[in-house]
């Protein structure tokens, strides 16, 4: 079984703002993440990548917020769209963007 697109999509937030999100479905986990799921999530501002989400091979899940990164506990698709909408309202305040 090859992977399944669960979701592909750009939406432009800003005039210098967008965010992407890919999530597919996959045969087996990326390890070392455990979950059958593909992903990567960025938030996209005046060219610079400012968050994102994603699980790579050897990696597996982790976030990034600015220049930081850390590891991050997936549980469902839904609640990485939240955590991520939550980071990119929270960068958007810390930013004094509206």
């Amino acid at each position: 079984m090859k992977a399944t697109a669960l979701i592909h999509r750009r939406v432009v937030l800003a005039v210098d703002a967008f965010a992407e999100v890919v999530v597919w479905r996959v045969a087996a986990p990326v390890p070392p993440s455990t979950h059958g799921f593909k992903y990567r999530l960025s938030y996209v501002v005046a060219g610079r990548c400012v968050v994102r989400y994603d699980n790579e091979r050897d990696k597996g899940d982790h976030r990034h917020f600015g220049t930081d990164e850390a590891p991050y506990v997936f549980s469902t698709p839904e609640r990485l769209l939240a955590d991520f909408e939550a980071d990119i309202a929270r960068w958007n305040h810390e930013h004094r963007r509206a």
